[in-house]
């Protein structure tokens, strides 16, 4: 649980390495709390057009609140995001700038390929062996 909001204690720091550990952890927090929004925003929705009887005009102002809180929720994970995979590529010996391949269609293949691939052993110029299980 610690390692699921570990990124977002460390919200805007791009120095250092995260371990795999951390780095996948903190996608299911955000998978997690993306499929909570939608849980809440369906369950709303549900009500208000079951027990409420609600027209169309509610069901659009229930979708347009829920888009809300999802956009929400990505603003103020994005920063930590962006940290953490940075963080991750430098676990991997790669430079962050290698982040900037998600601009580029297919570009989020070779990050997703770093991200699966286990760290340096050693120390590396981006920091020590970050610690973890």
């Amino acid at each position: 649980m610690q390692e699921m909001i570990l990124p977002l204690k460390r919200y805007a720091q791009f120095e250092g390495r995260a371990n795999r550990r951390e780095y996948w952890m903190f996608q299911l927090f955000l998978l997690l709390a993306g499929a909570a929004v939608c849980v809440i925003a369906l369950t709303v929705a549900l009500v208000a057009g079951l027990v409420l009887d609600a027209d169309s005009s509610w069901m659009a102002g229930i979708t347009i609140g829920a888009v809300a809180l999802v956009g929400a929720l990505w603003l103020a994970t994005i920063v930590p995001l962006i940290a953490v995979t940075v963080r991750r590529l430098h676990d991997c010996n790669q430079s962050g700038w290698l982040y900037l391949l998600a601009l580029v269609p297919g570009g989020g293949v070779v990050i997703l390929i770093f991200a699966l691939l286990p760290g340096t052993p050693q120390d590396n110029p981006y920091g020590p062996v970050p610690a973890g299980p």
